[in-house]
């Protein structure tokens, strides 16, 4: 989780590969955050290539590669209609969404614990724009 915050507020993050067919998705995912995310404010990205809130940063990236732990006995958490994958990464929490078109992140650093409501504020936006594929099992 590499990212640098600029004296202007604006989050650098550093750059992930995107799927080509979510391109288009990604930009109307990316274009229409929620104003806060558990209890923090939305702050301008660099580039527009995620979107971020708090300090640390909460960042939520559009059409990241499939997880290489995800497989078919993956715990698929539901919330709000939207399945995700929890791994823990240090004492932070890397979620990616299960059965949707393509995959997003969020990544929740422990100072914005618990997750959880993270995951609840950004899963309609979510919801809204990544179509479901199959139903969180």
């Amino acid at each position: 989780m590499a990212l640098l915050a600029g004296c202007s507020g604006t989050v650098h993050v550093d750059s992930y590969p995107t799927t080509a067919n979510s391109r288009v998705d990604c930009v109307g995912l990316l274009g229409d955050p929620p104003r806060s995310v558990a209890g923090q404010q939305y702050r301008q990205v660099a580039e527009g290539v995620a979107a971020a809130w708090g300090d640390p940063p909460i960042i939520l990236r559009c059409g990241v590669e499939k997880p290489a732990t995800l497989r078919p006995d993956s715990q698929c958490h539901e919330i709000n209609g939207v399945g995700w994958l929890a791994e823990k990464q240090g004492d932070d929490w890397l979620f990616t969404t299960i059965g949707r078109a393509y995959y997003v992140s969020l990544e929740v650093p422990a100072e914005h614990a618990p997750a959880g409501d993270a995951l609840a504020d950004v899963s309609d936006v979510v919801a809204r724009h990544d179509p479901m594929v199959e139903p969180c099992a």
